[in-house]
């Protein structure tokens, strides 16, 4: 017997949100993990080197490599340092189906959604630029929150070409930074910030986003409302469910009896084409198609 390809993603995520899932997929083996870190830069790095080389590919997860906003690309400083661990095995942040996957899956969820006017609150739209943009040009009336979530300063961004101009003046300076002052990592995934920001969440009718800042900022009521995001375990499905969320959204399909992150798919596609090496956009959006990936609709509260 074949002996399975093994992805790894090392995310700076919860460990309680570990997960492996094994399957087939055009004739090969695959197993698929996610090892949390509980927010320890530390213990990435430590796991990338032991790893390197014995795996057939590594997703980076709880952070991002890069940001791309417009045509423009940005790389934290301090994340990049944790990936320059791997040195043989390829590793990828899931940002090659942000810009893929995410812009299909607005598209097939519109007979779901229906965007046109649809009041919706993008909570950080810089590190999925694909989705902000897809969303906005399906009709959605669009409030994206980056200033508002990332920097917690009440500025409500309205439209594309306002979130390109923040984002050439804020992300030079922010990718210099620590990453974790950004993003919640480790236990602050876990950790609910209910303050002045929930408006906006009272205003949308479509929350969305990365699943973390998501739960991070919401409401404890999310009553009549849809969330369109992509890391789901059954203990989200049950928390968004007992919100009275009326749907829940994955833009991954469901695996093991979980949504992987986009991080973990896009190693899994590196994997699968055996070519040692991240993928180009046309190659990831040519097993999207081959293998029918489509979101996960829940119905939860109708």
């Amino acid at each position: 017997m074949t002996t399975p390809k093994r992805v790894v993603s090392v995310s700076l995520g919860s460990s309680s949100r570990d997960s492996k899932a094994e399957l087939e997929v055009l004739g090969q083996q695959f197993i698929l993990e996610r090892i949390g870190t509980d927010g320890s830069m530390e213990k990435a790095a430590q796991m990338l080197r032991d790893l390197d080389g014995k795996v057939a590919a590594f997703g980076l997860g709880g952070t991002d490599l890069h940001i791309v906003a417009g045509n423009r690309k940005y790389s934290f400083k301090d994340i990049m340092k944790i990936a320059s661990n791997a040195k043989i095995t390829p590793i990828v942040d899931g940002g090659g189906l942000k810009h893929t996957l995410e812009r299909m899956a607005v598209q097939q969820l519109e007979p779901v959604v229906g965007w046109s006017g649809r009041k919706t609150l993008m909570v950080s739209a810089v590190d999925r630029f694909g989705m902000a943009q897809a969303l906005a040009r399906a009709g959605a009336d669009m409030v994206y929150g980056d200033i508002i979530y990332g920097i917690g300063v009440d500025i409500p961004i309205k439209s594309e070409s306002a979130l390109e101009r923040t984002a050439s003046i804020v992300l030079p300076i922010v990718t210099n930074l620590p990453f974790e002052w950004f993003y919640p990592t480790g236990a602050k995934q876990e950790s609910a910030v209910r303050d002045w920001r929930t408006k906006y969440y009272d205003w949308a009718e479509v929350i969305a986003g990365d699943t973390h800042y998501v739960k991070r900022y919401a409401p404890e009521k999310l009553t009549g409302k849809t969330v369109l995001t992509q890391t789901i375990t059954e203990k989200d499905v049950a928390a968004f469910k007992a919100s009275g969320l009326k749907r829940l959204i994955a833009t991954t399909p469901k695996l093991n009896n979980r949504n992987f992150g986009n991080n973990v798919m896009e190693a899994f596609f590196v994997a699968l084409s055996g070519k040692n090496r991240p993928l180009e956009p046309e190659e990831y959006t040519q097993y999207i198609q081959q293998l029918e990936f489509k979101p996960e609709v829940y119905e939860l509260n109708t």
